[in-house]
């Protein structure tokens, strides 16, 4: 008995509280050390430009001394302003068919590489890993080296089209305005397809293999499977990957840039509204800085706008397939 009663004795918690209890809720101080340094990169380099950008859109500069108050003049200024009025229709509707090229390419053949390696299989995880990797990989690079890929003279694809017997499609690329901007487009698709790849897998997986089953035992194809089961079920992932690829895509500036010039060339073929904005900041003029800013305020508004009449339009889908 005394020593079960010293057993007793020595487990009983110190403080008349038993161990354990609280482990599952972290204090708030753990949890603001861990989200206080993300937070703050964010507000310096996010948060603090963006409102930086909306107060300088309200001033005249002379280089990066400001000016005086001048309300929204800089934002009229951009629709009669030479050359920034005719630059910005042209740049915004390179912009769209970025984005439609880019879905119709990229995220289709992310859903195709998400449908085909969704059964595990040898290779999978390798696979995956290939298509991943671009995306890691910094878009001045990618777009300096599909430049040297589609060179006329010394770029592999005429070369391969050349000894297959294809010659005739053979071309300068990026010197054709027919071609210069589809062929950033794919350079780009090429670049990302892996990540809508990782989201429409994450979508694939979360499917219950039950409803594959039902609708194998009634008969249905696999393309009806897919068509009428497994599409629907992906609509709230193919609503993010569209919302973040028109995002990206109207922010595109470095692999454009890389590839086309500071000028969207050939003829400004490839301008899109990045490089207005660069044009406008670094070489509009010492009195451009408060132009580039309301420039970049439109962006951002109508980035932010579409974005949210997107989420809308698909949860709207969504709830109608409940």
């Amino acid at each position: 008995m005394s020593l079960l009663r010293r057993s007793t004795q020595r487990k009983k918690p110190r403080h008349g509280r038993a161990r354990g209890v609280g482990r599952g809720a972290p204090s708030w101080g753990i949890v603001a050390a861990f989200i206080l340094p993300a937070f703050l990169l964010y507000t310096v380099f996010m948060v603090w430009p963006l409102a930086q950008s909306f107060y300088f859109s309200l001033f005249e500069f002379k280089g990066l001394a400001r000016g005086a108050f001048v309300g929204l003049r800089n934002f009229r200024e951009l629709f009669t302003r030479y050359p920034v009025n005719e630059q910005l229709p042209r740049a915004f509707l390179h912009n769209v068919y970025f984005f439609v090229g880019t879905m119709l390419v990229q995220n289709t053949l992310g859903l195709l590489f998400a449908k085909l390696l969704y059964k595990p299989r040898f290779g999978k995880r390798f696979f995956q890993t290939v298509y991943t990797m671009p995306y890691l990989i910094s878009a001045l690079v990618v777009g300096y080296l599909w430049s040297l890929m589609l060179n006329p003279l010394f770029g592999p694809i005429n070369r391969v089209l050349k000894a297959v017997g294809l010659g005739a499609l053979a071309r300068p690329w990026l010197g054709d305005p027919a071609t210069a901007l589809p062929a950033i487009i794919l350079a780009n698709a090429w670049q990302w397809v892996g990540f809508p790849m990782l989201l429409f897998s994450a979508g694939l997986a979360n499917i219950g293999e039950d409803l594959r089953e039902a609708a194998r035992i009634d008969g249905a194809s696999r393309w009806r499977l897919f068509w009428s089961i497994e599409l629907p079920l992906l609509l709230p992932v193919i609503g993010i990957v569209t919302v973040l690829t028109f995002i990206g895509n109207f922010n595109v500036f470095g692999i454009v840039w890389a590839m086309g010039g500071v000028n969207g060339e050939p003829a400004g073929a490839t301008d899109v509204l990045g490089l207005v904005f660069y044009r406008t900041a670094f070489r509009g003029g010492v009195d451009a800085f408060g132009l580039a800013s309301a420039l970049a305020v439109l962006m951002f508004v109508l980035i932010f706008g579409v974005s949210m009449v997107m989420v809308s339009v698909f949860r709207r889908w969504e709830e109608n397939l409940r």
